[in-house]
């Protein structure tokens, strides 16, 4: 019984190393994700939770959508074009990639693209084992437009965004890193999209992970983002976009290769509020029993519609609706925002800054535990 006793207990933070991320393998690194409500069940401990050998219990989560991430060895989609070959394959130098993912180009949200964009990867590099310094980092990211492959690189390696040094444990100190990327100037006059982004990353916890997916030792890593995006699009002047203070808190188990919880969160009129929680999972049959609630849908109003840019907008419903969240898109799907509010008072204001410069028609999606309802506003 002594012996068996250090099997039965984690006695210290997990070190995350190489072995950890994704597709070291030839194979492809499918991983599916479940993606549940930004308002946080009542019985799920708090964010601020941190420190050694902690308890988190989030099995009472539940899907409301599911997606899958994959990771392919960044030669297969290197092969498919020279344009990526040169820059991400073996004489990319500084930006030569082990592992590419299809992933959406980090477009500010209410930017609209006129030009045709489709097949979107970013690039991964994976140091290999030995070499210094140990790390798993964005070289880059590419594209078709309008049918034509086009790799957007980092301005210098030491501009690369580091997602994590390893080893990684919560013995490790807190790092950060400062990366840009922007157009190649030969497409700029079409088409052109840059990022300046600080990345900071402090383990602050590890301890027993619970969620509908399984129970993990874990550290967890808060990732602090701060961001200015500009776009501009045939020749007009750049916009620039400061985004919001955005933080994750990623929890990150040995051979799970994603984190099996991440939450999102946004500093919105200095309150620091969910805005997206996903986790790692098994298939699950996504069941949405009664999802238009009629009282809801009956109450809903949103004021003044049409509203213009710059302008706050009010969404009115029942009082006593209780938690909810707000989810605004596009008419083509696309994300504007999410956030959570107390519905109790009978009223929620959406501020300019939710909005930004997405000028067009939006549907609001409210979700409360009784249903959803939807709104179309129009920004002017």
């Amino acid at each position: 019984m002594l012996t068996a006793a250090p099997a039965l207990a984690q006695t210290s933070s997990p070190v995350i190393d190489r072995t950890d991320m994704p597709s070291l393998t030839a194979g492809v690194d499918s991983l599916r994700l479940s993606v549940a409500s930004a308002v946080l069940p009542t019985s799920v401990p708090p964010l601020s939770r941190s420190g050694a050998n902690q308890t988190w219990n989030y099995g009472s989560l539940t899907p409301v959508s599911q997606r899958v991430e994959s990771y392919v060895p960044a030669s297969v989609v290197t092969a498919t074009s020279l344009f990526y070959s040169f820059t991400f394959g073996a004489f990319g130098g500084a930006n030569q990639a082990t592992v590419a993912s299809p992933q959406a180009l980090p477009v500010p949200a209410g930017a609209s693209l006129p030009i045709a964009v489709t097949d979107t990867y970013q690039f991964f590099r994976l140091a290999a084992a030995g070499a210094t310094p140990q790390d798993f980092r964005s070289v880059g990211f590419g594209a078709s437009l309008n049918g034509t492959a086009v790799p957007v690189t980092y301005a210098s390696a030491t501009q690369q965004d580091v997602i994590y040094r390893f080893p990684l444990s919560f013995a490790s100190q807190a790092d950060s890193s400062s990366s840009f990327f922007s157009t190649p100037a030969a497409i700029a006059t079409a088409g052109y999209l840059s990022q300046k982004r600080k990345r900071v990353n402090k383990p602050d916890a590890w301890g027993t992970l619970t969620t509908p997916f399984g129970t993990f030792q874990t550290v967890r890593i808060v990732t602090k983002l701060i961001d200015h995006d500009s776009v501009a699009f045939g020749g007009t002047p750049g916009q620039g976009f400061d985004i919001p203070l955005t933080r994750e808190y990623k929890w990150l188990a040995k051979g799970q290769h994603v984190p099996v919880l991440t939450i999102t969160t946004r500093l919105v009129g200095g309150q620091e509020v969910v805005s997206g929680v996903e986790y790692r999972d098994i298939y699950r049959r996504i069941i949405r029993l009664g999802t238009r609630d009629a009282a809801l849908d009956a109450g809903l109003a949103a004021a003044p519609n049409p509203s213009a840019v710059g302008s706050a907008l009010t969404l009115n419903m029942p009082v006593g609706s209780g938690p909810l969240t707000i989810t605004a898109t596009d008419v083509v799907g696309r994300l504007l925002f999410q956030r959570s509010y107390d519905g109790n008072a009978g009223s929620a204001r959406l501020g300019a800054e939710a909005f930004g410069s997405f000028r067009g028609v939006a549907l609001l999606t409210v979700q409360t535990v009784r249903g959803t309802a939807t709104r179309r506003v129009v920004r002017e």
